[in-house]
């Protein structure tokens, strides 16, 4: 096999691997927003990425603009990961 072959198969592999290692988004209920301590309350669904079963929980947000677009009862979705040790809401919905 040629090596433009092996790129292009490379290519593919990888184009084809990427949607299942991305992020799922689950849904939640806000139940608290701690706009001074940049922190959101969430009653969630299984958070499948971090193999937790649901439950309520706080959240630091990744970006301080994310508080903008929540309230108490607003329906989300939202990712969530741990950075730097802290359970945090990285990408909302």
């Amino acid at each position: 096999m040629n090596f433009s072959k092996i790129a292009l198969l490379t290519a593919f592999a990888l184009a084809v691997a990427a949607p299942a290692s991305a992020a799922e988004f689950t849904k939640g209920q806000v139940t608290k927003v701690d706009a001074k301590q940049k922190k959101v309350t969430v009653k969630h669904e299984e958070l499948i990425n971090l193999d937790m079963p649901a439950m309520t929980m706080v959240f630091n947000v990744a970006d301080e603009a994310m508080l903008e677009k929540v309230s108490e009862g607003s329906n989300i979705e939202f990712v969530a990961d741990r950075l730097r040790g802290k359970m945090t809401i990285v990408d909302l919905k």
